[in-house]
């Protein structure tokens, strides 16, 4: 898990670049209607649509969905989901100071 848990926060500290359109979404909206343990593939597709993900051979997947910012940059929510298809964890990780 450890392992994810890194696979995780690497892909979010790598993601430099807007993501595509469709992609954006508000952080707000994005912690209010993402919850661990509850939410569901699904569900996020649904509410959010697709964005950048990454699967891991253990059937975990991590997607990165962005929100803008100040100044043109952009915030990340990282979601990670297990195999079965449930939102174990979520991260915030704030714009790049410019």
């Amino acid at each position: 898990m450890k392992r994810v848990l890194f696979a995780v926060l690497l892909l979010a500290g790598c993601a430099s670049n807007p993501a595509p359109p469709g992609t954006q979404v508000a952080l707000e909206r994005l912690q209010q209607g993402v919850v661990a343990g509850t939410t569901t593939k699904a569900q996020l597709l649904a509410a959010f649509g697709p964005t950048k993900s990454v699967v891991f051979d253990s059937g975990f997947e991590a997607w990165v969905y962005q929100s803008p910012s100040a100044g043109g940059q952009f915030s990340e929510f990282v979601v990670l989901i297990d195999p079965a298809g449930i939102v174990r964890k979520t991260r915030t990780r704030a714009a790049a100071l410019p």
